[in-house]
């Protein structure tokens, strides 16, 4: 068969959209009717190639063009490799890509093309797997403005005109089968643009990574046998929203620096179990260039960052944290994403990932792009990327930054520099589409997640059910309830009475959806100080608020979450680059803060009204009596079964006598908590362990120590006396 003289030049440059047309193995048929085949293979500069079949046949190929042989012969079609001969060199004997048969199925890019591939991870990006009887890697890649692809790496050279991939239609996805490498190979994408221009990109389903600042992509296979199948099954019999919750928010590279995944285990767990949170929120993970982002401009969604390991590294992590009792949440950035030139950024020349409207495509304070969730193959990236944590991970939540960007559609943009929707609202009808599909298909594969929005305005619904035209998070932040209580606990104690409605006001809208209260990495960075520095007062005053300030959040209605070193509060500011100051645990004062944090965390967990029926209004109430201080906050909480604790705050700096209380019911009331406590470096103020309500009624006198809080948990009811005998 004669072939026009163009293609072959295209094919032989590596630019041609369907190469497998060319090169390979071809049906032929002479005048006879004879059947033959046709092969075609590309091996420029060679002196001789030939064709071996594994039914013995040889044939000797002959050069036509540009660097392409071909060869003819009859009979059946058999497996072959090509022998190829180099002037000065040994004979060079490999498979050929190009008798392989497509790597991607038709149901596949179907699934695709109509943006409902929840398992994407496994049809896209690089698969070490056996095809038509070769061993090789699977490359697959969605670039559907390219005019061209070819996939160049270590073990071509970077140079990729001897594998230029195939376009499989109008789903815009490419593929290749490379046979002969495997694990370990690193390699990226290189696109022929519209304008004519080659682009090197890495995959944007790469699941493993090159350690930045290097960019290249690596072929991963996933050997890690998991051992925590009870933990995964209690947690699918399980609701996050009934069962206690403190979050100890972690940023990997800076807690103790230096640690591997696997290194890092023994000592998460450790730390974690003694200070008695019940879960790890890790910052971001998934591959980033810069590590000053603090993993929050993420080029590779899919790989593990491999600063700290292999991916299976992360998954031993995981697996261990959950057999030592620990929940694992990830941080997860959909609403950005860096304008790195080797990433997502114009992949194949055009705007694919990003919006290509500026006004929505892009966001000017932060120096990043937004993805275009309209479009059906950016939606389902993003959407199986979640899945991919839930099912390749075990992460058991995801807290998706920056949600309140996604929303808005003039989300930090002046008058002119945004485009309304479709009925003139501000709103962003294709992210909350995404937010809505991404919650209830993770929450339906994986029962027993949590799903949490950090989310900073009143946007109605976020934890509400899409079926309730909500968004479907499991939790969201209080933003609210942070800023208002930062600002409160940080007036000196003298001024604090003029502001009692900065600590109260979160309790008008505490029940409105599933919070949790955050002391985040935003709180102590960029000039903020840390939790300790905010605090007005002396050293033993600043330690004293930061003690009440915790057990009035561990009590508020609402799960907890609390960034790393505030635990035993650290003097500095965080920063990525160094770790902890986890030499201040030598002083005594900062030991006995962190040693109050584990009996806050173990109380709390301990005692189910506290957490039971977070988002129930019913089970909470303010409490009041005839004595008033408006310094004082006193409130209950209660669990399905009647069990009460209260939660009593003086944010004075002085003791308060005879302060009269009017509580839920009469009777003892054992004092479960005490911030004031000498054993914390407390000025051991209290009401000797327990509070009596006065004879046949709730009424109860106590002393309140100073910037100190008690937990009272009801033990019994007054005595009475025994029936009169006749």
């Amino acid at each position: 068969m004669s072939i026009d003289p163009h293609l072959l030049d295209a094919v032989a440059s590596g630019s041609h959209h369907d190469p497998h047309a060319v090169l390979g193995i071809h049906p032929e048929a002479d005048a006879s009717g004879t059947a033959s085949w046709t092969v075609r293979v590309r091996r420029p500069l060679a002196d001789t190639v030939t064709a071996v079949f594994t039914d013995g046949g040889r044939v000797a190929l002959e050069h036509v063009q540009g660097g392409i042989w071909e060869g003819t012969r009859s009979g059946a079609n058999a497996r072959y490799e090509v022998v190829t001969t180099y002037p000065d060199g040994p004979d060079f004997t490999a498979d050929d890509p190009y008798r392989h048969t497509p790597s991607i199925g038709e149901l596949d890019l179907h699934l695709i093309g109509e943006g409902r591939h929840e398992e994407l991870w496994n049809v896209l990006g690089a698969h070490v797997r056996t095809q038509d009887g070769s061993a090789g890697t699977a490359f697959t890649v969605w670039a559907p403005d390219a005019r061209a692809v070819r996939v160049v790496g270590d073990f071509n050279g970077w140079d990729g005109t001897g594998h230029s991939m195939r376009s499989m239609g109008g789903t815009g996805v490419w593929e290749l089968f490379v046979p002969g490498i495997g694990v370990g190979t690193t390699y990226k994408y290189e696109l022929l643009t519209r304008r004519g221009d080659w682009i090197v990109k890495a995959d944007p389903m790469a699941r493993f990574a090159e350690v930045p600042p290097a960019t290249a992509s690596v072929v991963v296979d996933s050997d890690y046998t998991w051992a925590d199948t009870e933990w995964m099954r209690a947690r699918a019999r399980t609701t996050p929203l009934d069962q206690p919750m403190s979050v100890y928010e972690l940023h990997f590279g800076s807690w103790r620096p230096g640690l591997t995944y696997r290194e890092g285990a023994d000592e998460i767990i450790d730390y974690v179990t003694a200070q008695g949170f019940t879960h790890v929120e890790f910052l971001p993970l998934a591959e980033h260039p810069f590590g000053g982002s603090w993993g929050y401009q993420v080029t590779g969604y899919y790989a593990p960052t491999s600063r700290f390991g292999h991916p299976d590294d992360l998954r031993y992590l995981i697996d261990r944290l959950h057999q030592a009792g620990i929940g694992v949440i990830m941080d997860w950035v959909p609403g950005h994403f860096p304008k790195d030139s080797f990433a997502l950024a114009r992949f194949d020349g055009e705007p694919l990932y990003e919006h290509p409207d500026p006004r929505r495509g892009e966001h000017k304070d932060w120096g990043t792009l937004i993805f275009d969730y309209g479009r059906n193959e950016v939606r389902n990236f993003l959407v199986a990327n979640a899945l991919y944590w839930f099912e390749e991970f075990h992460v058991d939540g995801l807290r998706v930054d920056a949600v309140a960007s996604m929303l808005y559609l003039d989300y930090s943009r002046e008058e002119g520099q945004w485009a309304p929707n479709q009925y003139g609202g501000r709103e962003n009808l294709e992210a909350i589409r995404f937010l809505q599909e991404v919650n209830a298909t993770a929450y339906k594969r994986y029962p027993g997640i949590s799903i949490v929005a950090e989310e900073s305005t009143s946007f109605p619904g976020v934890t509400a059910p899409t079926d309730h035209a909500g968004l479907g998070f499991g939790f969201k932040w209080n933003m609210g309830w942070m800023n208002d209580s930062l600002q409160y606990i940080g007036r000196d104690p003298m001024y604090r009475s003029h502001h009692e409605g900065e600590l109260s006001f979160s309790f008008v809208y505490a029940f409105s959806e599933n919070y949790i209260l955050p002391i985040s990495h935003d709180e102590v960075v960029h000039g903020k100080g840390s939790l300790f520095s905010r605090m007005p007062g002396d050293h033993w005053q600043k330690l004293a608020n930061m003690r009440a300030f915790l057990a009035y959040m561990w009590g508020h209605p609402g799960k907890q979450l609390l960034f790393m070193g505030q635990e035993f509060g650290q003097m500095s500011e965080w920063s990525e680059g160094r770790g902890l100051d986890w030499w201040m645990l030598d002083q005594p004062a900062h030991a006995q803060l962190q040693s109050f944090v584990g009996v806050l965390n173990r109380t709390y967990r301990a005692q189910s009204a506290l957490w039971s029926r977070d988002s129930d209004g019913a089970a909470f109430s303010r409490l009041g009596g005839p004595t008033w201080n408006p310094n004082v906050i006193a409130f209950s909480r209660r669990d399905w079964h009647g069990n009460t604790v209260v939660v009593v705050c003086n944010f004075s700096g002085v003791p308060i006598h005879g302060y009269e209380l009017d509580l839920p019911e009469e009777g003892a009331w054992a004092e479960i908590l005490n911030s004031d406590a000498g054993e914390y470096g407390g000025s051991g103020v209290g009401n000797l362990g327990v509070v009596h309500t006065h004879d046949g009624t709730t009424r109860a006198s106590m002393i309140l120590p100073p910037l100190g809080v008690l937990w009272l948990q009801h033990r019994s009811a007054p005595h009475l006396p025994s029936p009169t005998r006749g």
